[in-house]
């Protein structure tokens, strides 16, 4: 059953972030870095209106007023992500063989987990920028789907499988999560 009358959400764009609207695609623009995403729905009308953009339902259907807050979530993370951007935190843990781990180019090798001679691999995604300080691996970037994703597959590839669980508790963990950077 449609509901009648129209259903709208306004975003303010924060000081010092650019945004432009385009058919269906938003970008945006700030100190941390640039982000573009396309929204393919065409019963919801994106503009730019002043210093805010708005997202409009006209007749919305419940599956309408769902996709407007998705929508709305995903464009507050594009412009908190350019201006401030996103941090997760992650701890190198191991109680039976030092663990050696090393950002690469656009991936995470992990060495002489549970003493294995093959190093383990996780892809690093987007613009995601990884620094290892002691048993601390720091996640940044102005993406916050990029950075969790990256921080997850970290944490995939140090799955253990085939030992005992509470013996070995050996891994990198993600410790905090979806932080704003400094």
């Amino acid at each position: 059953m449609a509901v009648a009358g129209i259903t709208k959400e306004v975003i303010e764009i924060p000081e010092g972030v650019q945004a432009n609207v385009q058919d269906r695609t938003v970008t945006v623009k700030g100190p941390k870095g640039e982000q573009s995403r396309t929204f393919p729905v065409s019963r919801i009308i994106l503009a730019k209106e002043g210093n805010a953009i708005t997202l409009t339902a006209e007749l919305p259907r419940r599956k309408d007023s769902a996709l407007l807050g998705t929508f709305r979530g995903h464009i507050q993370n594009m412009l908190v992500g350019v201006s401030n951007g996103f941090v997760y935190k992650m701890k190198i843990v191991y109680s039976h063989f030092p663990v050696k781990a090393a950002a690469k180019e656009g991936y995470f090798q992990i060495d002489n987990f549970l003493g294995e001679k093959h190093p383990r691999i996780a892809q690093i995604m987007g613009d995601t920028k990884v620094t290892v300080k002691g048993d601390e691996v720091i996640l940044e970037g102005s993406n916050k789907e990029h950075v969790g994703q990256s921080a997850a597959n970290i944490e995939q590839a140090t799955r253990i499988k085939g030992y005992d669980l509470r013996v070995f508790q050996d891994g990198i963990y993600i410790v905090s999560k979806g932080g704003v950077a400094e």
